[in-house]
């Protein structure tokens, strides 16, 4: 489809070529990890006050998971517990923590008036597939299991994410459903990652090539994966699921200017096909990644509402 940026994001998009940032596959995870991390100061809007914010250890079978804990000053409580997103940064499984998302985990937390939990789950290549899985399923299912200590309402629980966290919170709710619970109330994929074939059209437009460039995806899914048979696994491509009904509520965002659009287009509708109740928020001249980008891009902080006021229609 023809793709044209929004002004703003075709003088973002500018502003990164101008500065002469070497493309991730050319660096070290190590060094890619820096330059994402550094990022923020240029890209994060100011970040609201909250009651709190504080670190969280999560006890998983490999060991401690670190996280970090949002309360913000008002909140939703029912019966004096409140709703909690338990989310997963972006970074292609390979980059990004706790500090590249903690402004938006704070307008979340703000704007929904709802706990959040973010979780700095284990990251490639030192940790390939399953592990940021394994850390994402664990993590949620411990919150879950101690949500009354943490004053969360286990019955308001939902899962969510950018890009690979939106992929990680996609496999949680395919697990929950398909396990012994926790019972989700609810799925924000922010253009998630679904299916690692790259065979949509949009892994193969110019126009898509921005950020997130057709040449950067094998990088990191080659760091990821140990494999290409991982590629059909559910775990690793949640659109390969045999079926996707019975999965809680979805808030899917896409971009125009992004190569997974399709892959998360397509999940929608499959989603609703399936009989699962879908909000789909389609941003045709963004790119992918701008949901961070509030401070540079007026869409993200749209976007940041909308899945807020989303969050609250679900109570």
């Amino acid at each position: 489809m023809p793709v044209v940026l929004d002004p703003d994001a075709a003088a973002v998009f500018r502003a990164f070529q101008e500065a002469g940032r070497p493309p991730y596959e050319t660096l070290t995870p190590a060094e890619a990890r820096e330059f994402y991390l550094q990022g923020r100061f240029v890209s994060n809007p100011e970040p609201p006050e909250l009651e709190s914010a504080n670190p969280l250890s999560i006890p998983a079978p490999h060991g401690a998971i670190p996280a970090r804990i949002y309360t913000p000053r008002t909140l939703r409580k029912a019966n004096g517990l409140a709703p909690c997103l338990v989310f997963f940064h972006g970074g292609g499984w390979v980059i990004g923590n706790l500090e590249t998302h903690d402004v938006v985990c704070r307008a979340l937390a703000h704007e929904g008036e709802l706990i959040v939990i973010s979780v700095d789950y284990r990251l490639a290549p030192e940790h390939k597939f399953p592990a940021a899985v394994d850390d994402a399923i664990s993590a949620t299912e411990w919150i879950a299991a101690n949500a009354r200590q943490l004053g969360i309402d286990a019955a308001r629980l939902t899962v969510g994410g950018d890009s690979a966290g939106g992929n990680l919170a996609a496999v949680v709710a395919l697990a929950a459903r398909d396990g012994n619970g926790p019972d989700i109330a609810g799925q924000v994929l922010i253009y998630p990652a679904t299916d690692f074939s790259k065979q949509h059209p949009s892994h193969r437009e110019p126009e898509t090539s921005i950020l997130l460039t057709h040449t950067v995806i094998p990088w990191f899914s080659n760091h990821y994966l140990t494999g290409p048979a991982d590629i059909d696994d559910w775990r690793v491509s949640p659109a390969r699921a045999a079926t996707l009904a019975g999965l809680p509520p979805a808030d899917v965002l896409t971009a125009g200017a992004d190569p997974l659009r399709d892959e998360g287009d397509e999940y929608a509708a499959r989603l609703k096909q399936a009989g699962v109740p879908v909000a789909y928020r389609h941003f045709p001249g963004q790119f992918h990644g701008f949901f961070t980008m509030g401070k540079l891009l007026q869409q993200a902080n749209v976007a940041a509402s909308e899945i807020a006021v989303w969050l609250k229609a679900l109570d």
